[in-house]
């Protein structure tokens, strides 16, 4: 599996978060790749305000589904593809979860390098433009509201 299968998986991320914009949360979006079995085996959106609860981040839902999916907390044949860059809460939790990968598209200058005792691969870029895109429109349309 390579840079094709990034953006392929990228683009299940990116219709999750479409969904999420679609209920006027904050359009982030993640997928959870069993890359052993060669498939999805979570995916997820930002939930913070439907849920009202502050880590409904898109890579918490992701990471607690795929969990209870393999069956066991240590996801070390998962990949994680978030459309933006993870926070230290979701970067920490995939770190713990020991994700073989995380692969996101837009950057978040507000995104931590975390010092913890396992080493995620992280890729980025993949499809920034178009990660980036869906979060600018966004929040453009939260500013024209106001």
């Amino acid at each position: 599996m390579g840079a094709m299968d990034d953006e392929a998986f990228m683009r299940l991320a990116l219709r999750e978060a479409e969904a999420a914009g679609a209920e006027d949360e904050v359009p982030v979006g993640c997928v959870i790749v069993d890359r052993k079995a060669g498939k999805v085996i979570a995916k997820a959106h930002n939930q913070r305000e439907t849920l009202k609860d502050p880590t409904a981040h898109a890579e918490m839902i992701a990471i607690t589904a795929a969990a209870e999916s393999m069956e066991s907390w240590r996801l070390e044949e998962c990949d994680l593809y978030v459309t933006l860059e993870p926070c230290p809460m979701c970067a920490g939790a995939a770190a713990l979860a020991r994700i073989r990968r995380v692969v996101y598209g837009a950057s978040d200058p507000k995104a931590a390098d975390l010092r913890l005792n396992h080493r995620v691969e992280l890729v980025g870029g993949v499809m920034a433009a178009e990660c980036g895109g869906i979060l600018s429109g966004y929040f453009r349309g939260k500013r024209a509201v106001k």
